[in-house]
């Protein structure tokens, strides 16, 4: 009997350490190089580019970028680090131009919505609403409508269209707009002018707050730019003193090279780390 409460006991104990925190955690499916890629391009609006593509302009770019600091600063240490930065830099742009194209977004869909509700109110099913976007939505979004309703027109299946319409956005709040127009349709009802106003509202209201935070959050991001690349603008002035550069081709050199990098690094990431926002994520995709 006292085995027996020892090992219900034990077991309790366990379950107690195991919840919260340190419960396990289901583990997502990891998304292969290639479809990451191919989605952040989505994301930031590049059309015609694949991951291959990108790749190639990382490898340009570091090339690119190691022959001009050899060539102005005679030193082979300072410009592999530079090539390093180099290749990084066309990845960077693409991730700017994701965010700069989310928050743009993010302002579109309330007039959208509108624009949607205004159609339905009119007597416009909402497959004819949503192939109305393509002309008389924001400019922004009238290219993907466009290519809904012309699927839509051709198959005549809203589920299938919508779901080529949210991989075509490729945009979270896109996201959760099409998972609403598909329970509306689904279930029906006369209600579909009022959860598309809610919608719009919502949609304004959390726009609203992230344009607030996103500004706040942009003084640390310019602070840790700033403070990152003030160090290696003045190693690479230092190329008008050959002397000076020239210590950087040793080992020792290199090695100081590679621990300011981690450091810029590290500092970098926890700067961000401190200031960051969540990230809104397609769960709906």
């Amino acid at each position: 009997m006292g085995a027996l409460l020892g090992l219900v006991g034990g077991i309790g104990l366990l379950l107690i350490w195991r919840s919260g925190p340190r419960a396990p955690q289901r583990r997502e499916r990891s998304v292969p190089w290639g479809a990451r890629r191919r989605e952040l391009l989505r994301q930031a609006g590049v059309d015609g580019v694949g991951p291959r593509q990108l790749a190639g302009a990382q490898v340009v770019c570091a090339v690119l970028a190691f022959v001009l600091v050899v060539a102005a600063t005679r030193t082979v240490a300072v410009a592999t680090f530079f090539a390093g930065f180099g290749f990084v830099l066309p990845v960077v742009v693409v991730r700017r131009m994701r965010r700069r194209r989310q928050s743009a977004l993010r302002e579109l869909w309330p007039e959208a919505v509108d624009h949607l509700g205004s159609a339905v109110r009119a007597g416009m099913s909402l497959p004819e609403g949503l192939s109305a976007l393509a002309t008389r939505g924001p400019a922004e979004l009238r290219a993907p409508f466009a290519r809904f309703a012309a699927a839509y027109r051709v198959s005549g299946r809203f589920g299938t269209c919508l779901d080529a319409l949210k991989a075509d956005l490729a945009d979270p709040v896109g996201d959760r707009v099409c998972e609403t127009l598909r329970v509306a349709r689904e279930v029906g009802g006369s209600d579909l002018g009022t959860v598309l106003r809610t919608l719009s509202e919502l949609l304004r209201a959390d726009a609203r707050t992230r344009a607030e935070l996103e500004t706040r959050q942009g003084w640390i991001v310019n602070a840790a730019r700033l403070a990152v690349a003030a160090p290696w603008l003045i190693l690479l002035l230092l190329g008008t003193q050959s002397e000076t550069l020239r210590a950087y081709d040793s080992a020792g050199g290199t090695l100081l090279l590679a621990i300011g990098a981690g450091i810029c690094l590290l500092a970098y990431r926890v700067m961000l780390r401190i200031g960051r926002l969540p990230e809104e994520q397609r769960v709906l995709r």
